[in-house]
């Protein structure tokens, strides 16, 4: 059993000890922090960059109106993910199979409030579509907003995820 004063002896050397050891912690983190790269700035391409994946996104929307599987799945990276305004996760052969169904008809559709932004080899590409068509003869009106996420891979630039959030009428 441990007097009083062992006690206090006890606590003020254990008190000590979680002070060295949050002491030598934030200095490893100090040190980490100064190691690590400076912030990327953009490189000077960025610009092109950017137009050309603004172009790639919009040759694939116009390849998914005209039904076109052969120019929508080589956007795609194999591991393609899409998460739809309901939450369901779709791949990439459940997404092509949904876009080229005889069910489905998209007319020409817009896209509001693009944007690109850049990170490496990640590219977020978001906005905002309205979109009309027919699904099984029924006419249907679509307002979502959505992120692509594109990864380059092997020198090309290839969609592996999509998200859509639904925006209310």
């Amino acid at each position: 059993m441990m007097r009083r004063g062992e006690t206090y002896v006890k606590l003020e050397t254990d008190m000590r000890t979680s002070t060295r050891l949050l002491a030598s912690a934030v200095m490893v983190m100090a040190l980490l922090q100064a190691c690590s790269p400076m912030p990327n700035t953009p490189p000077p391409d960025t610009p092109a960059i950017v137009a050309a994946l603004t172009a790639q996104a919009d040759a694939w929307d116009k390849a998914i109106v005209r039904k076109d599987r052969r120019a929508i799945e080589a956007n795609m990276a194999d591991d393609f993910r899409q998460i739809d305004g309901a939450g369901n996760v779709e791949t990439k052969a459940s997404f092509v199979a949904d876009i080229v169904s005889p069910d489905l008809s998209i007319d020409p559709y817009t896209v509001e409030d693009f944007d690109v932004r850049l990170y490496g080899d990640v590219a977020l590409l978001c906005g905002r579509t309205r979109m009309t068509g027919t699904y099984q003869g029924k006419p249907f009106t679509s307002h979502y907003r959505y992120i692509d996420i594109y990864v380059k891979r092997d020198g090309a630039w290839k969609i592996v995820s999509v998200q859509i959030s639904r925006i209310a009428s």
